[in-house]
């Protein structure tokens, strides 16, 4: 009988989202998304030069945004 494993199954692939996507998403303008970045309301990281946003991240935005406007 083999030995179980002690390794954690793998976690399902992260979604992330280009700056267009994330601009999509959101409905708004560039300039808008990358101010959300720097006040890091919404998280992101760099490939290279590439940016990229979670969708996690854009999803606890929303929420936040609809609990302090509720």
């Amino acid at each position: 009988m083999p030995a179980p494993s002690t390794t954690a199954p793998a976690p399902g692939p992260i979604e992330v989202l280009t700056v267009p996507e994330a601009m999509a998403a959101l409905r708004i303008k560039r300039g808008k998304l990358y101010d959300l970045i720097r006040t890091k309301q919404l998280t992101s990281f760099t490939i290279g030069r590439a940016r990229r946003i979670t969708a996690e991240s854009i999803r606890a935005f929303i929420r936040r945004q609809i609990e302090e406007n509720d």
